[in-house]
């Protein structure tokens, strides 16, 4: 049995066209389905449905043999134990800095100044002001990170930008991008020594069909 870990979303909906190319189709919607162990028409295949933040974790642990995850997620998993074949180029987004519209940004990120920053990307957001030379106070949130600069709890945030609506809806600005995110094909190490054939036929059907002008 080969067992891959998905989120869902765009993560899921992004991976169904390469699940395809590898000849599997996941036989339930997980919008409907209460599940959290969905069927393929491949019987030695199943796909299960985990947070997006845990999904290096089941992989490295042997909970799951193979999964698709966002680079934003593996960097602050720190990647033990798992092999990354493959940039899948889906689920594209930038992770960057956000201020409300008011914020005197380039005054605040002087050299040797302290900034609060709000965000869930912990490790990214350190390094990142880390090479500005910029102090931090970091304040770990996991949801409504808007909500951080109109109330005063944080100066910036850290987060995922897509379209950029949701932060212009709260009145606030993208001020510098960190960067480019997508998600990537991960596999437990082991399972691939002992499942290699049917591991490698799907890592190359990935590979194959991924758009030429996204490579």
């Amino acid at each position: 049995m080969i067992t891959l870990a998905l989120s869902k979303g765009r993560i899921f909906d992004e991976t169904l066209p390469l699940l395809a190319a590898a000849g599997i189709e996941v036989l339930e919607d997980p919008e409907k389905s209460r599940k959290l162990i969905l069927p393929t028409n491949q019987p030695n295949v199943r796909v299960v449905l985990v947070r997006a933040t845990d999904v290096p974790t089941y992989v490295q642990y042997g909970g799951a043999d193979i999964g698709v995850t966002g680079k934003d997620t593996l960097i602050e998993h720190g990647g033990q134990g798992l092999y990354q074949p493959l940039d899948l180029q889906i689920a594209k987004c930038r992770v960057s800095v956000a201020v409300r519209n008011d914020f005197d940004y380039a005054r605040a990120v002087k050299q040797g100044s302290r900034l609060k920053v709000a965000t869930k990307y912990t490790s990214i957001a350190r390094d990142f002001f880390a090479t500005k030379g910029v102090h931090v106070d970091m304040i770990k949130l996991y949801g409504s990170m808007e909500l951080a600069p109109l109330t005063g709890l944080a100066d910036a945030i850290v987060d995922l930008v897509s379209t950029g609506n949701t932060l212009k809806a709260n009145h606030l600005v993208e001020v510098e991008r960190i960067m480019d995110i997508s998600s990537h094909l991960v596999v437990n190490q082991a399972a691939l020594k002992l499942k290699q054939a049917p591991l490698r036929r799907i890592i190359d059907a990935f590979a194959s069909a991924i758009p030429a002008e996204k490579n």
